[in-house]
């Protein structure tokens, strides 16, 4: 089989295209045929040794996949050679052929292809995730969301609306604010590239202030940081719930005395934790997603599809943030 791997700490040019044996499942597990995978920030800092997953080297990349079964370990039930099924194995997709833990794999219906199923589970499942159990959302609630038009982004777009919340989205360019509109915020606001100043920080903090409303904004979506993390928090409501996603600008430093003023939550948000600790309840949001999906209230937007020796170039656009949705790598 063919992988492309990171043989060595570096950007997407140090990856490697290398012809690999087969690999075989275990106790527990599936052999799984790759025939597409998803790339996502985090694609972007494992290879660099930055995230907090370090698979040890070589490996590949390529943190979602969907693919067929092709072999069934010992002691697994439920699954067969010829299943389609998706999964987040956190990496190694990028891989003609990967092993999974069966218990992390999910059925993809057969009417829906590849493409579509690798570009579902991370970022929604990490966005529902986010918006319901850490940021406690209801009905009628403003929630403004930075990077709206990358991955995670739409998905809080989009499911944020499916539970009837009002939703300011937060972008850098006009043609992300209408990708944003098109998944349905209620509206967007193109804020300027950063890094600021403190004169900078505190326009775009009235930039926020005046999109949310007088009241401030119930939850803050933030998959961001860097130096759109302080302003966004100054915008947040009485007892609203900031959610940290990511940090693609950098790792922030908040005043904590913002969170006694407005007596609000700054929620962690670790998807990948939250699976292994609560399957159930991850089953239970993905469920929740597959029924979105068939009533359209949710729909993964793909701007881009690239074959497994042109890989690095999706890793490249993500880590410069010039993606709109996802993209995905077809094997």
């Amino acid at each position: 089989m063919r992988a492309l791997r990171s043989h060595a700490v570096g950007g997407p040019e140090t990856l490697q295209l290398d012809d690999l044996p087969d690999p075989k499942a275990g106790s527990g597990e599936l052999l799984v045929r790759v025939r597409a995978a998803a790339i996502n920030f985090p694609d972007t800092l494992i290879i660099e040794d930055k995230y907090q997953l370090k698979p040890p080297r070589p490996f590949a990349p390529g943190g979602e996949v969907a693919g067929e079964v092709e072999a069934v370990g010992e002691g697994v039930s439920g699954w067969a050679v010829g299943d389609r099924l998706v999964a987040a194995p956190g990496f190694g997709g990028l891989s003609e052929k990967i092993v999974i833990n069966a218990r992390t794999a999910f059925r993809l219906p057969e009417e829906r292809s590849f493409v579509e199923g690798a570009a579902l589970l991370l970022t929604y499942a990490t966005s529902i995730h986010a918006l319901l159990d850490r940021g406690k959302l209801q009905a009628g609630q403003t929630v403004l969301v930075l990077g709206a038009a990358g991955g995670v982004g739409l998905a809080a777009v989009e499911l944020a609306k499916a539970y009837e919340a009002r939703v300011i989205a937060a972008v850098s360019s006009e043609e992300k604010a209408q990708a944003a509109r098109d998944a349905g915020a209620d509206e967007a606001i193109v804020y300027p590239q950063g890094p600021f100043d403190k004169d900078a920080q505190k326009a775009l903090a009235q930039q926020f202030k005046d999109a949310v409303g007088g009241a401030g904004a119930d939850i803050v979506y933030d998959p961001v940081g860097g130096d759109y993390a302080e302003p966004a928090l100054r915008a947040i409501g009485w007892e609203g719930r900031y959610l940290v996603v990511g940090f693609p600008a950098g790792i922030p430093k908040l005043p904590l005395n913002l969170t006694l003023l407005k007596s609000c939550d700054v929620c962690g948000v670790f998807w990948g934790a939250f699976a292994m600790r609560d399957p159930k309840a991850n089953a239970a949001h993905v469920e929740q997603l597959f029924r979105w999906w068939d009533e359209g209230k949710i729909t993964p937007r793909i701007s881009a599809t690239f074959p497994l020796e042109r890989a690095g170039e999706a890793i490249t656009a993500i880590a410069e943030r010039r993606a709109i949705g996802k993209l995905v790598v077809q094997l």
